[in-house]
């Protein structure tokens, strides 16, 4: 990563970051951190498209990477190297001075880790990616704090790995407090809002909720839990049941489905662990005919909660590519 982006005449070095890691809401953190202090957002995944990483139009995805790809191709670079780099060049050529960059997976040996950041925002750890980042909250926490550099100012939600960077000044709070951090005074946090992230579709909602602790945040968000229609689909290496549970909470009704993704359970599979939580389920592996159902189950005015994948809400959106 650092070779490519000397190829590219370093061009991470032509703005200052704030940089967000964590388990859950990273992606809403960044987008609205970037509205905050004037700048733009790199994230990951995405669900309509893959200029939404960038936080650009198609045309203009198309021309960053366009202007990463020689040195790209010709060093071997990853899909994901090559969107970070694609995304610092085109933050540069656009004169950006000012981002919030959101880490891939964990953040240690993230291609991320290369920007000098003046301030990290850790949103909060979970048990994800385990056989990479570690079995315990802390040996993740260590790896996502690891992007820490020396005089960055980190910001945790609480004081419970405050330990992890004792060379760092620690704030506690979340992204409004990240943002006052970077710009030196207290300021009252952006709205921003990204496809799937707690999205709102007239008597719908699209929420990528992937883990336990994704759908109890979605719980507490979510309003008058207890009579939605859900639609999920679920990959098979997640906690399904403890998904599963507390998605039952939202409502008795589920309509099991699949997405493209290798590692998603098959429909009927995910209805079969599902019976035990809900009163009624019902099974279509096609997630369009699935929401369809749903809405047909939930009645004119009824709810429907979309959620279990980013890669189902990349699917409904009519874009397959959220790896």
């Amino acid at each position: 990563m650092r070779e490519l982006l000397e190829r590219l005449g370093n061009p991470q070095r032509e703005f200052e970051a704030i940089h967000v890691v964590g388990t859950k809401g990273k992606s809403t953190a960044a987008r609205r951190l970037a509205a905050t202090i004037g700048g733009r957002a790199y994230t990951s995944p995405h669900v309509s498209g893959w200029h939404e990483r960038l936080q650009t139009d198609p045309a203009g995805f198309e021309a960053a990477v366009a202007r990463v790809r020689p040195a790209a191709e010709e060093l071997g670079a990853t899909q994901f190297e090559i969107l970070t780099a694609a995304a610092f060049a085109d933050f540069a050529a656009g004169g950006v001075k000012a981002a919030a960059i959101e880490a891939g997976l964990g953040g240690r040996l993230d291609a991320t880790n290369v920007i000098d950041a003046r301030v990290v925002l850790l949103t909060n750890v979970g048990l994800e990616h385990t056989e990479v980042l570690g079995s315990t909250r802390e040996e993740i926490a260590r790896e996502k704090l690891a992007v820490a550099g020396p005089g960055a100012i980190v910001v945790l939600p609480d004081d419970e790995f405050a330990h992890l960077v004792p060379a760092n000044e620690v704030r506690i709070g979340g992204a409004r407090e990240a943002a006052g951090a970077f710009l030196g005074h207290d300021v009252e946090l952006a709205d921003a809002s990204l496809p799937g992230r707690f999205e709102v579709r007239g008597n719908e909602i699209w929420d990528g909720a992937h883990t336990p602790e994704a759908v109890d945040w979605l719980l507490e968000r979510l309003p008058d839990p207890g009579d939605y229609v859900v639609v999920a689909s679920i990959l098979r290496d997640k906690d399904v049941g403890a998904i599963l549970e507390r998605l039952a909470r939202a409502g008795p009704t589920l309509v099991a489905t699949a997405n493209p993704n290798e590692r998603a359970l098959p429909a009927a599979e995910l209805a079969e662990l599902a019976a035990p939580y809900f009163a009624r389920v019902e099974t279509d592996a096609d997630p369009h005919a699935a929401r369809n159902r749903a809405l047909e189950l939930a009645g004119p005015g009824g709810r429907v909660l979309v959620t279990g994948s980013l890669y189902l809400l990349a699917e409904l959106h009519g874009e397959r590519g959220t790896s």
